[in-house]
């Protein structure tokens, strides 16, 4: 069978409300995907899984879920403390892997990971769904372009009010915290934005020195806030929090224009607001289906054997700036 004709098999670790509401769908409206095998401990997920997606197996053990040898690949969406655990013994099955961002909870996790989907010859990558969005093309677009002339400043933004005090979002045993959550986008958004002024494709540019404020509730971040100097000169901001109303937005400052991206993790239409000397522009972004993208790609490049399009490099890169900034903010 061709990679043309052939279907990536997934199997899913857990039934997840992100599994749910994006991915399995994204895997059953994908033209190279199809969705089957869940696991849980749970008998009514399974059943309400089974109801929902017709799913052709289901699982009462993750382990039993690895062993299959008809899954291909697997997605996992486990709290962020358990991403390396079972991504290890995922790709110990010979299962290739797209884990939910943060790939790790820190440097060490990471680099044991990407090195043992690299021993058992098998797929990895982190589940940086707006990498797949037209507005993130059109941002690069924008930078590469050249207009907006030398990159000095980045800011962005990711937050919202969590109002469930019961969330493991809350619980600093299972990977809480606002960085680890939402802050990992602003962090990987200024990266690629550096990489970009820098003229760098391998996700190389670190920051040279960094400057944190955050607020912490039992244990975890609810506010994080950071500076980040690089070597050029660039300054780059990001925040993120728990605590207060939602705000996803970003700007680019160049010597020669400023760039606005609204809703800049997200992947519904709109525009960006590309300002240049006095002159102000609308850029039209399109819709993007992020997830479904995200899905085909991955199932593509292990159908054909190639890199995916999110790298691992990146996942190291963003697993060494989150530890220096956790670090920092101690």
């Amino acid at each position: 069978m061709t990679a043309e004709n052939r279907r990536i098999r997934w199997g899913v670790l857990g039934y997840a409300r992100i599994a749910q509401k994006s991915l399995i769908p994204a895997m059953q409206r994908s033209s190279n995907s199809e969705f089957h095998a869940i696991a849980s401990r749970d008998e009514s997920k399974l059943a309400d899984c089974s109801a929902r997606f017709k799913v052709a197996k289901t699982f009462r053990s993750y382990d039993e879920l690895l062993r299959d040898p008809e899954v291909d690949a697997v997605y996992v969406p486990l709290p962020n403390s358990l991403h390396c655990e079972w991504t290890l013994r995922a790709v110990e099955h010979g299962k290739h892997v797209l884990c939910e961002k943060p790939l790790a909870v820190n440097a060490k996790e990471c680099r044991s990971m990407i090195a043992a989907g690299a021993a058992h010859k098998v797929k990895l990558m982190e589940a940086f769904m707006y990498r797949y969005t037209d507005r993130t093309r059109r941002v690069l677009d924008v930078i590469r372009s050249g207009v907006l002339g030398d990159i000095k400043y980045v800011h962005s933004t990711f937050r919202f009010l969590l109002t469930n005090p019961a969330s493991i979002k809350l619980k600093a045993e299972l990977g809480g915290g606002a960085l680890y959550d939402v802050g990992c986008y602003p962090v990987n958004f200024v990266g690629m934005v550096a990489d970009q002024a820098a003229g760098s494709s391998d996700a190389a540019v670190l920051p040279e020195s960094v400057s944190v404020e955050c607020v912490r509730e039992k244990g975890v971040d609810t506010l994080f806030s950071a500076l980040m100097k690089y070597p050029s000169g660039l300054i780059a901001s990001v925040n993120c929090g728990f605590n207060a109303h939602k705000r996803v937005f970003s700007e680019i400052t160049g010597t020669q224009g400023v760039l606005e991206i609204p809703d800049t993790f997200l992947d519904d239409a709109g525009f960006l607001t590309l300002t240049v000397g006095e002159e102000c522009h609308r850029v039209p972004v399109q819709q993007s289906d992020r997830y479904r993208l995200e899905v085909e790609d991955f199932a593509d490049a292990i159908l054909r054997g190639r890199t995916p399009h999110f790298s691992l490099t990146e996942s190291q890169r963003n697993a060494e700036v989150m530890d220096r900034l956790l670090s920092a903010s101690k």
